[in-house]
């Protein structure tokens, strides 16, 4: 391949388009593989198998007004609505392409958040390589192997943030927006966005950026809480804890709410995997926004990083003692990470941000 079109976003393409072969092949060459469906809802058997979070788009998109009697939380599920929903208008009442649609708006989506924070990246003078560390890690890549939303969701708020860098308030808003409809998570963006325009005094921008951004928003949760009693907004589907009010107690029962005979291999995975990839990024993310505060250099980025890693402590003991979805959960940190130490050219900690590739190894187990 020429080396000038070698690219971030086309490797990560690539890796991903071989790898979610290798998956359907081994299954068969069956793409509903990717969404991972399990018999406990789908077949109503209580001693089956419980699937993952992609089968509960895949019901959705399939059918919406019968999808609720297979679906853990319904009205959680349904928040993450702009997925299921473009499977849904896609596939035309034509079931077996959802798994495809699916996987086509996730290899797009992941390219093309690669490709948007390379830019990033290279405008701030430093190697557009570093933006692997978003498209090789198991929060974005193996995403797209199990039919979930944050490709899609991050794309779309990494566009938010090239508009928004470039003071074009109002679509910036709106890329925002559609990414919520994604995953509600996506929110912190904008809103470390908003706290700046007001640190600036841009009260007027402020206002009707954070309207543009929470209006579909918050109307999509009227409808949810009209048609389940109960709006989406939440920690998560069914056996899910909630936020948490003392810092880090999520991780702290992880060694208090387990059975004895679990705790070891919970602490393996707090060792291996927690430390490194969640809590020092974390850590590090409080630090330099308290010395950016000090030196009154509280920027964008600042903002950006100060908000991922601020959330963190309060993250439910159930995100966090589920591998893959606590890795789901920081693909925004990875981001503003990344961005921040593009910011201020920090190469030891874009060099440092390489480690979250490592996780794309987990994904050899979801084949």
């Amino acid at each position: 391949m020429p080396r000038n079109l070698m690219r971030p976003w086309l490797i990560v393409t690539i890796f991903c388009l071989l790898y979610v072969a290798a998956v359907i092949l081994a299954n068969g060459g069956d793409p509903l593989a990717l969404v991972t469906i399990g018999t406990q809802l789908s077949e109503g058997d209580p001693n089956g198998t419980e699937g993952y979070d992609g089968q509960f788009n895949y019901y959705i998109a399939r059918e919406p007004s019968t999808a609720a009697q297979y679906i853990d939380v319904p009205a959680y599920r349904f928040q993450r609505i702009l997925l299921p929903g473009l499977g849904w208008a896609l596939s035309l009442g034509n079931d077996a392409l959802i798994p495809w649609i699916f996987l086509i708006v996730g290899v797009i989506s992941l390219g093309a958040g690669t490709a948007i924070l390379e830019h990033l990246l290279v405008e701030r003078g430093v190697s557009r390589w570093y933006a692997l560390a978003y498209g090789l890690t198991i929060g974005t890549f193996g995403s797209v192997r199990l039919s979930l939303p944050e490709p899609l969701a991050y794309a779309l708020a990494l566009g938010g943030i090239w508009l928004f860098l470039r003071e074009r308030w109002w679509w910036s808003a709106a890329l925002f927006a559609l990414a919520a409809l994604a995953r509600e998570t996506t929110l912190l963006i904008p809103f470390a966005g908003g706290v700046y325009l007001l640190q600036q005094g841009r009260l007027r921008t402020a206002l009707p950026f954070g309207f543009i951004v929470l209006t579909p928003f918050l109307i999509w949760q009227a409808i949810l809480y009209a048609h389940f009693g109960t709006f989406g907004i939440g920690s998560g589907g069914a056996m899910a804890t909630g936020f948490e009010i003392i810092p880090f107690a999520g991780i702290i029962r992880i060694l208090t709410d387990v059975p004895p005979a679990a705790r070891f291999s919970l602490l393996l995975i707090f060792g291996v995997m927690l430390v490194p990839f969640v809590l020092l990024p974390t850590f590090w993310g409080f630090r330099r926004a308290w010395l950016d505060w000090r030196q009154g250099r509280m920027d964008p980025y600042t903002w950006l990083l100060f908000v991922h890693a601020a959330i963190m402590p309060f993250v439910p003991f159930s995100t966090y003692r589920e591998p893959i979805g606590i890795l789901r959960f920081i693909v925004g940190l990875q981001i503003a990470v990344i961005l921040y130490a593009a910011s201020r050219h920090n190469t030891r900690a874009l060099r440092n941000s390489t480690i979250w590739i490592i996780t794309t190894l987990f994904i050899f187990s979801l084949i």
